[in-house]
């Protein structure tokens, strides 16, 4: 194929995509191509006749690998960011193409023994720490396996990746599929009339896609108990079989059971335990006794919080149950003072962004964000910003997609379009996608409470990136261990309390006017509200994700009519099944852990939390100056010069001792969500 965007350079500042000139046309004949690419580069490295060197094997596999890498980031960005039929197809195709690349790198005895062979005596740390990573991850990944294990791991791979893309794109068919429908106008009371037009059908009806998690944002609004327990039943019934375009249960089952087949081979009792090893954790137990340390204390609050919640669904005549919980929490919320309608018109998207985020990065970092207009993204509504240092200096660009379409992947993240790293000398493109309900012509985008605190986590994330100064592409930024990628961005939360940047972002879109001080003030003493709700939700979908694989291979069910009893069961063993708290994601579209990226491994936000409720102690206490909360440049020099800058060239943990001066304490966690 000639004039193939994703096989040639880009000439657009700081090499970002060309995204207009990229079609779904190009993205299979130059992701083959650039393989092939990088595989004659590996036989080469592979056959050479020169003693193992960090130049001529560490060097060369990361120049061998730029092309590829430059064009996954682009195509898989639009294949999130976009979606649709067409995209959806050349990821079921690529997919499956690239694990068998991956395991043609990481099965081959020859690369391995060349890793094995370099002499570490003499190297800077960080080329130790690439070459002995590499040499773990060769054993995770069988490179001890005989010939016919190996033969059947890549089949077990390939399958793999079928089956978790085709199980990503039933779940966003699921929300629309699962979409809350009403033909009746009094069902809708409590929506604003704003929300009622845009999803009003040329057929009279209205129809309300779903988000990407269980608890709708739907709920907190309609004021029908009825139209509430519609939603949530919507919402929890996905993949189950009503639709069979979005059906995943049969795709569970083969996924749990494929996994555990795969971590026996290689050695491990199941695929939980396989995934503990290559983290932070070591050891599935230890996750399970984490998460299983803060249960009882979670249902405690739950019950606590009931008594309140009962007494005010009592007043409307109702019974509550798990569809009315967050209505009457936000009702809570609103006794407070604090209830999201009196807060929205001061969380207008672009001052949230660029008064508040930015702001709090330029008092931390000492850096400024220069709008790019000349810059596109890959849609219309996408923005550009330059990144510049205290000096003036360009040092990345970010570009964000904030607004819900059909075909987008739900929920919220942060990629690379560009990994920057010394030895490629190139500097950093990052990527935030959120999904808000984009505002109507000419009016603003008022965002919840929630969503703010979306904003900020998803700019830690990009923080990591940004600021990463590794020598190798493949250990910096985000690309450290899956229970420490966590702690940037929740860490970056807090910020969005400090009573500096919150004066800065939190203004009235009509009039500037500050949020006033009461409702500052509250907000911040209630930076634990709802924490009771919160917790218990993410503990029964990351436990329910370590039930399904703490599974050895012939226990893992096999019918489809076990299923939901499965879940269920496991919520209980565990003991941290609520009748009014279902999990933050059922199993049928819990895209994190059956989508792939976070398989067993959605503890890893609450692993990561233990961290960041030590490193936000440390801002508040001694590295606050003059009751700055610690939003100060000394302190964010530290944190990004030990730990956002060092990604995975060093122990992430000996990052967070530098900044902490110790190690974490586990009550940093409890003390966080209010829970101590």
């Amino acid at each position: 194929m000639t004039n193939n965007p994703l096989l040639t350079t880009s000439t657009l500042p700081y090499m970002v995509p060309d995204w207009a000139a990229i079609k779904p046309e190009h993205i299979v004949p130059a992701v083959t191509e650039l393989m092939e690419a990088e595989r004659q580069e590996w036989e080469r490295i592979a056959t050479s006749t020169e003693p193992a060197t960090a130049a001529n094997t560490v060097d060369a596999l990361e120049n061998a690998g730029l092309p590829l890498s430059l064009a996954l980031n682009a195509a898989f960005t639009l294949m999130s960011s976009i979606g649709g039929d067409e995209l959806d197809a050349v990821q079921s195709e690529i997919l499956p193409l690239l694990s068998e690349h991956a395991n043609a790198f990481r099965l081959d005895k020859r690369i391995y023994d060349r890793f094995a062979a370099i002499d570490l005596a003499g190297l800077d740390p960080e080329t130790t720490r690439y070459v002995t990573e590499q040499l773990d991850q060769f054993k995770r990944s069988g490179i001890e396996l005989n010939d016919a294990d190996k033969a059947r791991l890549r089949e077990i791979d390939s399958e793999l990746s079928s089956l978790e893309v085709e199980f990503s794109q039933r779940v966003i068919k699921a929300m629309d599929d699962n979409a809350a429908v009403f033909t009746d106008d009094a069902d809708l009371a409590g929506l604003d009339e704003k929300r009622i037009e845009a999803a009003r059908q040329e057929d009279g009806s209205y129809r309300f896609p779903l988000d990407n998690f269980t608890n709708q944002t739907l709920q907190v609004e309609l004021t029908k108990p009825q139209a509430r327990a519609a939603v949530l039943a919507a919402s929890v019934s996905r993949g189950l079989g009503a639709h069979e375009s979005s059906d995943t249960r049969e795709l569970v089952l083969k996924i749990a059971g494929l996994r555990a087949q795969r971590a026996e081979m290689l050695g491990y009792p199941h695929h939980a335990q396989a995934v503990a090893d290559a983290g932070m954790a070591k050891d599935s137990q230890a996750i399970v006794d984490l998460l299983g340390s803060v249960a009882p204390k979670a249902l405690v609050a739950v019950e606590r919080d009931r008594a309140k919640l009962e007494a005010l669904a009592a007043a409307d005549g109702v019974v509550l149950s798990a569809s009315d919980y967050t209505y009457y929490q936000e009702k809570l919320r609103a006794e407070l003072g604090l209830d999201d309608s009196a807060l929205k018109p001061y969380l207008e998207l672009t001052n949230v962004v660029e008064k508040g985020i930015f702001f709090a990065a330029e008092k931390l970092y000492g850096l400024t964000f220069k709008p790019r207009a000349d810059i596109a993204g890959w849609v219309d509504s996408c923005k550009t910003w330059e990144v510049l240092d205290e000096n003036g200096n360009g040092i990345a660009l970010f570009q964000a997609d904030f607004f819900r379409r059909k075909g987008k992947s739900g929920g919220a993240w942060m990629n690379s379009a560009v990994d920057g790293s010394a030895h490629d000398g190139l500097k950093p493109v990052i990527l935030n996608n959120c999904n808000f309900a984009p505002p109507a012509d000419g009016e603003p985008c008022l965002l919840t409470w929630d969503h703010v605190i979306t904003v900020f986590h998803e700019f830690g994330h990009a923080l990591h990136g940004m600021l990463s100064q590794t020598k190798y592409r493949s250990l910096g930024g985000t690309a450290v261990p899956r229970d420490f990628v966590e702690l940037p961005s929740q860490l970056n939360e807090m910020w969005a309390y400090n009573p500096q940047v919150m004066a800065s972002y939190a203004r009235h879109y009509q009039t500037g006017e500050a949020l006033p001080a009461d409702m500052a003030d509250k907000l911040t003493a209630a930076a634990t509200f709802g924490q009771a709700f919160a917790t218990t939700e993410f503990l029964a979908a990351a436990l329910v994700d370590q039930a399904w694989h703490r599974l050895g291979s012939s226990e893992v069910p096999t019918e489809v009519a076990d299923f939901e009893d499965f879940e269920e069961k496991a919520l209980k063993d565990f003991d941290i099944y609520h009748e009014l708290v279902p999990p933050r994601y059922r199993s049928a579209y819990f895209a994190h852990t059956f989508g792939g990226g976070y398989d067993a491994g959605y503890y890893s936000y609450m692993w990561a939390e233990v961290l960041v409720g030590d490193l936000e102690n440390w801002f508040r206490g001694e590295a606050s100056l003059d009751g700055d909360g610690g939003l100060n440049r000394a302190a964010g020099r530290k944190l990004a010069d030990e730990l956002l800058s060092r990604g995975n060239s060093r122990d992430p943990m000996e990052s967070f001792k530098a900044v902490r001066g110790r190690g974490p304490r586990a009550e940093a966690l409890l003390e966080r969500r209010g829970l101590a």
